[in-house]
């Protein structure tokens, strides 16, 4: 093994949503040096900058890892989960959507045992790295590095969606990162001046030159090393060297929900059985690492429109694709500034608890297979819907010692009835939307899931056919106050020393929404912990 002789303070794994905030922040102090390991590359391409690039970039596999996952649930095929392996992260790959989640989401995870996590607990830290382009308030923050922009792209028929989820009875909803999530309106974006706005390019790009910060990328890291129950270092491969770091103070895992608790398996800290089976040695028995694991999982309703007002007409005519180009070169506005949602809300099915959504609508005026591939060939315009917080759970465990191997992937989805019967009812309540008024003259027919699909039954069988991950996995590496949880309310891993995990997979329950706000949440009160704060 060729060892690195210079030692760090802290040593941070992984270059994504969360763990580049914990760079940013942990090397503010000038008296403490900061290592941060990423297993991608860098962040240099015009695709990655581009908001409408996630198109091509999300499973390029020069910037995303492709996991696959394994049969499960009631799901009975395999799927790709991408995940950012590239500066940034996910942040760097994802469909750009800024929204928190709804405020009992946090208010969950401190009743759970995550003590200091209510909405009011992390409120302050949600505010401290925003810059919103709405203009500061009680919920919004106005001097973060992280630039959240308003919708600047305006579509007849998106417009006519949400004029017709008001009909339905949804309330208008110009702000889903304030009071509630609940109804319908346009989404924000990470956007700052026509770009994306990943992890990277928020909190590191102004930093680089920081003496006391040294950012190593194409590393991937293999193991967490131990002396004893306390972590000392991180080894990683560059090449075909095992290399290897120290850590004065900590090692913090920011790898995201599935390498996370792989390199905690890998590294001895798991199920004491499984690591047995695989001749690992046994740092701390943790049987909870790899399970919880949650995901988005959605259905995708099209329709033909009668009108060519989708993207889908646009792209193949060279005019408007000028005139898209100029919008975003000289207003930047226009389609080009747009990401995998551009209008949407949240709902309750018959079978909500009390006034609390349970269902998320995200609603594109363009319809394709999946991302990456062509646009269909004619007007099409889609609303898809995804359960809020499903009550099933999956898991992930290593299948060997080798740390390339992906571990096996096992989401369970709808392994619960619930699941099945709200993601129906959220089918169901889309083509109600779509019968209204405001958007029937639009409507010419349903593509998806089709006429013949009336029964709950029938929607459910196209629903397990058709749909797919949103890329919100989450829960791994499960916070609280318990024995059996992975992490405790201060991010520490249970049963060993000096040795954390700031990322999503430490949400005891999916936020309701997407997961790039509340994970970079993460980072900011993870990296506050640390320094010794709250």
């Amino acid at each position: 093994m060729r060892a690195i002789t210079e030692s760090f303070d802290y040593i941070i794994v992984g270059a994504g949503s969360a763990g580049c905030v914990v760079a940013n922040r942990l090397s503010a102090n000038p008296d403490v040096k900061v290592l941060l390991i990423e297993a991608g590359g860098s962040d240099r391409n015009f695709w990655l900058r581009l908001p409408v690039g996630y198109f091509r970039t999300i499973n390029d596999p020069r910037f995303s890892r492709l996991f696959n996952t394994e049969p499960s649930g009631a799901v009975d095929r395999s799927m790709l989960w991408p995940r950012g392996r590239v500066l940034g992260g996910s942040s760097s790959i994802n469909g750009l959507i800024f929204i928190r989640g709804q405020r009992a989401d946090f208010d969950d995870w401190e009743a759970l045992g995550a003590s200091g996590w209510s909405f009011d607990g992390v409120l302050k830290h949600f505010k401290s790295f925003e810059t919103f382009e709405g203009g500061e308030s009680y919920y919004r923050g106005g001097a973060g590095e992280f630039n959240v922009a308003k919708l600047r792209n305006r579509n007849e028929a998106c417009d006519a969606w949400v004029g017709a989820g008001v009909q339905f009875g949804l309330p208008m909803n110009e702000d889903f990162n304030a009071e509630s999530t609940y109804g319908v309106g346009a989404y924000q974006l990470a956007i700052k001046d026509g770009w994306r706005v990943s992890s990277a390019a928020a909190f590191l790009s102004g930093i680089r030159a920081r003496k006391n910060l040294s950012i190593l990328l194409n590393s991937s890291v293999s193991r967490v090393l131990f002396e004893g129950r306390v972590a000392v270092g991180v080894e990683w491969l560059a090449g075909r060297d095992k290399v290897s770091a120290r850590a004065e103070r900590e090692v913090i895992l920011s790898a995201g929900a599935i390498q996370s608790p792989q390199i905690l398996q890998l590294s001895g800290v798991g199920p004491a059985d499984l690591l047995r089976k695989l001749d690992l040695p046994v740092v701390h028995d943790a049987p909870e690492v790899g399970r919880n694991l949650q995901d988005h999982y959605q259905a995708r309703t099209i329709v033909r429109l009668k009108k060519p007002v989708s993207l889908n007409d646009d792209i193949r005519k060279v005019t408007k694709l000028a005139k898209m180009g100029a919008s975003w070169l000289f207003d930047k506005s226009g389609p080009l500034t747009v990401g995998a949602g551009q209008v949407g809300g949240a709902a309750c099915t018959q079978y909500s608890k009390g006034a609390r959504p349970d269902v998320q609508f995200n609603v594109m005026p363009l319809s394709v297979d999946k991302p990456g591939d062509p646009l269909h060939k004619y007007s099409g315009f889609t609303a898809s819907v995804w359960q809020c917080r499903a009550a099933s759970r999956g898991r992930l465990e290593i299948q060997s010692s080798n740390p390339l191997e992906q571990p096996r992937i096992a989401p369970n989805y709808f392994a619960e009835a619930i699941d099945q019967r709200t993601i129906v009812g959220g089918v169901r309540m889309l083509r109600d939307i779509f019968a209204q008024p405001a958007f029937r003259t639009l409507l010419d027919e349903e593509v998806l899931p089709g006429v013949a699909a009336q029964s709950d039954e029938a929607i459910f069988d196209f629903v397990k056919e058709n749909g797919g991950t949103v890329f919100h996995c989450a829960g791994t590496c499960r916070m609280g106050s318990d024995d059996t949880a992975v992490v405790d309310p201060s991010l520490n891993v249970r049963g060993v020393a000096k040795l954390r995990v700031v990322d999503a997979s430490v949400m005891p329950v999916v936020t309701s929404a997407n997961t790039n706000a509340p994970t970079l949440m993460i980072g900011e009160k993870g990296a506050a912990l640390i320094a010794g704060g709250s």
